[in-house]
């Protein structure tokens, strides 16, 4: 069982009595990614924090958590949220590492820059990168392929980027169905419940447009791109502040929804090319710290496209630890004097995100887990992060779940809780 879920007062009360060796980290949000993350660096003795505005998610259970409690959601008051995470960096011995693991704690970060809280990735860049018109723009120096965009007039425009028509004329030159699209993700999630619209009649563009226009919401309208199911791939890295990069190449073989639902799941895979065109992206944008760069397979141009770069951990960052090389622990090593951290040998595992997978196979078919791999992730036969860090000749581990493991059991009831409708969290990952 994991720790105690508390009030941001009763939190700092709770680490003024607490006595860690090395800096703690800091996971914001606390689901399913914050999870991976904890579990990553618990492998290698790192005391983790979880902060969220909410106790329903999956992390503060774990067995990788040492404490957890509740934060100032940066959406609503960025000095609130400065003002928690000083008083729990003031109770703690050693400034504490923070890995937002979500876009507007990505940019809650940015925005509080707090005292005494280090942050293990390039505040400067990060608008370059998860702004979209500022990374197509970038693509289109590099010469790296995007799906047909462009910018809407009646959104506001500001910057370079793709071409700037009128929605009416951005419908006409790419036909429905279209895919309308925000320049900063998180703040049109928010308003309309997704970060992505697929839209095939005239009306239907128009109330979004105009909806986003009415909020102060800068969109775009994209060709609704012909990608090739299960062949969508992305560069899952730590760039250091020298520019060297730790990654590995991720295939999401199953989404759920299809198209541009959540991945669930993902196997590794070699793929030289597509790594040189995402670490393009991240040298010319100057960002540093853990990166996700999303391409997908475009049957008409026969080629990869760039969709988006998530500058933070995301759902599936136990895969890259598992295959060998644990971002989080890079980042952190990074940010504290005397932490090291050395890539393990490399390794081809897959990970499922089951409480999806299921849904997944359930509504289209086409189980991609083989009888092996199914009883590997039920009898919990898969390396965990502390016996790949304990011992480098640990064979290969088959599969990789993202919330399920038997040594760990809170997460996976929580998980249960929510699906089962016992819950709500407010973030699927």
């Amino acid at each position: 069982m994991g720790t105690r879920f508390r009030t941001t007062e009763g939190l700092v009360d709770e680490l003024g009595t607490r006595s860690f060796e090395r800096p703690p980290a800091i996971v914001c949000n606390a689901h399913v990614t914050a999870l991976g993350v904890a579990r990553a660096l618990d492998a290698h003795g790192v005391p983790v924090i979880a902060l969220d505005r909410t106790p329903e998610g999956v992390a503060p259970g774990s067995t990788a958590v040492a404490a957890a409690g509740a934060v100032t959601y940066p959406l609503d008051d960025v000095a609130g949220f400065r003002e928690d995470l000083e008083a729990i960096a003031d109770a703690l011995e050693h400034d504490p590492v923070a890995f937002a693991c979500m876009d507007e704690w990505v940019h809650g970060l940015v925005a509080a820059d707090p005292d005494g809280v280090s942050v293990p990735f390039a505040t400067d860049a990060v608008d370059d990168v998860l702004d979209k018109t500022a990374l197509y723009a970038l693509c289109e120096r590099l010469d790296v392929s995007y799906p047909e965009t462009y910018r809407l007039e009646e959104a506001g425009v500001d910057g370079d980027g793709p071409p700037v028509l009128s929605a009416d004329a951005a419908a006409d030159e790419l036909g429905f169905p279209l895919v309308v699209k925000p320049a900063m993700k998180r703040e049109f999630e928010e308003a309309v419940g997704t970060n992505v619209v697929e839209v095939d009649t005239y009306g239907a563009y128009r109330d979004v447009v105009d909806g986003a226009a009415e909020q102060g919401i800068r969109v775009m309208a994209q060709e609704q791109v012909d990608v090739a199911e299960g062949e969508d791939r992305s560069l899952a890295s730590y760039r250091a502040p020298d520019g060297d990069v730790l990654g590995v190449v991720g295939n999401a073989r199953v989404r759920h929804p299809r198209g541009y639902g959540t991945s669930c799941v993902v196997d590794v895979v070699d793929d030289p090319q597509l790594r040189e065109r995402a670490e393009a992206v991240l040298d010319a944008s100057e960002y540093h710290g853990i990166s996700e760069s999303e391409f997908v397979y475009d049957h008409d141009r026969e080629t990869y496209v760039l969709l988006d770069v998530n500058t933070r951990p995301w759902k599936w960052i136990s895969l890259p630890v598992a295959a060998g090389a644990n971002l989080p622990m890079a980042a952190y090593a990074d940010a504290v004097a005397d932490a090291t951290y050395e890539p393990d040998p490399s390794r081809a595992p897959r990970w499922v995100f089951l409480a999806d997978y299921v849904q997944a196979v359930h509504a289209h078919g086409g189980d991609v887990l083989s009888r092996d791999e199914w009883h590997a992730v039920v009898q919990g036969d898969v390396a965990t992060p502390a016996e790949l860090e304990a011992d480098a000749n640990t064979e290969t581990p088959d599969v990789v779940a993202g919330v399920y493991r038997p040594d760990d059991p809170d997460p996976t009831y929580q998980l249960l809780r929510t699906e089962l409708g016992l819950r709500e969290y407010y973030c699927a990952c």
